[in-house]
């Protein structure tokens, strides 16, 4: 009797210590999946911000090349320069990939730069000294490569977002994403009036 009792307490055992070795694997294996997915965005993200950083680099010589242009629209140098500032007035931080405040700060400064960066490219038609500048011509074409790379990367860093996102929603990783602090990025989000086609005039 004393035997089998042992033997039940023993099976007993066994079984609420498989339990619970099954439990932390779990766990573990989840905590891991977010890891390894949060280390995504931040490849993702850092790629961002390589491409912003050499468009960021590019701004300074493009306005001195069109400031040496007799008659250059001031105004519209001017407001490249004031938008590459505030650009670098925004600290980056990995804590702003969480703040959705922050992170749309950041997105406006970079978007009112892209924006000022179009009027000034549209302006150039009109100088056709400055279209045939080698030098310009060159940092035009740096600029509209930067710009499509700066494109692929914010899409590549939203999927990495995504998956993330979707991740710590779901249960029960959501519980294990909550003890150990996972919490949700923010997306990068279309420009206002990028779903309308751009007006083209000749």
């Amino acid at each position: 009797m004393k035997n089998r009792a042992l033997l039940i307490g023993c099976s007993i055992g066994a079984v609420i210590l498989l339990v619970v070795f099954l439990i932390f694997s779990f766990g573990v294996s989840k905590y891991n999946q977010l890891v390894s997915l949060n280390e995504e965005v931040n490849k993702a993200w850092s790629q961002v911000e390589n491409q912003y950083q050499r468009r960021y680099d590019l701004i300074p010589n493009l306005v001195e090349t069109v400031k040496g242009v007799a008659n250059f629209e001031k105004e519209t140098y001017i407001a490249v320069t004031e938008a590459r500032a505030k650009v670098g007035q925004i600290q980056i931080t990995s804590q702003m990939l969480e703040d959705p405040q922050a992170f749309e700060r950041f997105q406006a400064a970079q978007d009112n730069l892209s924006s000022a960066l179009s009027r000034l490219l549209v302006a150039v038609e009109n100088y056709p000294q400055l279209k045939a500048n080698e030098n310009f011509l060159q940092l035009q074409a740096q600029l509209e490569g930067t710009e499509n790379r700066i494109s692929v990367e914010r899409k590549r860093y939203n999927e990495a977002v995504q998956s993330f996102n979707t991740a710590i929603k779901k249960f029960p990783t959501n519980i294990i994403a909550g003890m150990f602090g996972f919490r949700e990025k923010q997306y990068f989000k279309a420009a206002t009036g990028a779903e309308e086609a751009p007006k083209v005039k000749f």
